[in-house]
């Protein structure tokens, strides 16, 4: 009985699987809005300014860096809880992909949270006159939360790696 439901239970990450393929297909809107974006950014360069050229590229940076986040989380998400992805012998497989454990994938989605609440930020500064300083102070507010969470969860790390590398150390002295 216990080994029927364990095989159940192992059988049910398969369960994810639909999940990643639908951020594949959030992926696709990313780049149906990107592809907007850079249209309505190049049918503006006529009378565009310097701070409208860099609302666009920020724009732009914005979309791409969500996209590379969503490539993270399908990667190492599918591999980490679904199955290994068959690709060592493909020559464009990203030199990370076997590196992110779960830890690594916090840390990652993290960092792109933090450079997309950064770009945010930036255009609001670029745009300043259209928020209120209330605004402006909340959005400040969370991106310093989004930067502190990030350098709490990357000691976290720290201190468990230095553990179980100070627990072998010391089991291996034992030994």
């Amino acid at each position: 009985m216990e080994r029927a439901i364990e095989t159940f239970l192992f059988a049910s990450r398969w369960l994810m699987a639909p999940m990643y393929v639908g951020l594949v297909g959030a992926l696709a809107i990313l780049l149906y809005s990107f592809g907007m974006e850079l249209w309505h950014f190049a049918l503006s360069i006529p009378g565009m300014s310097v701070d409208d050229a860099v609302m666009g590229v920020l724009a732009l940076i914005d979309l791409s860096l969500a996209a590379n986040l969503l490539l993270i989380v399908i990667f190492s998400g599918y591999e980490n809880f679904v199955s290994r992805m068959d690709t060592a012998q493909h020559e464009d497989r990203p030199d990370w992909q076997d590196e992110v454990d779960f830890s690594g994938l916090k840390l990652k989605l993290v960092a792109s949270i933090v450079a997309i609440s950064g770009i945010h930020l930036l255009k609001v500064f670029m745009d300043v006159d259209k928020y209120t300083d209330d605004k402006i102070r909340w959005m400040v507010i969370i991106h310093l939360v989004f930067v502190i969470s990030g350098v709490l969860l990357a000691a976290m790390d720290w201190i468990t790696n230095n553990a179980k590398v100070s627990k072998k150390k010391v089991l291996k002295d034992a030994g």
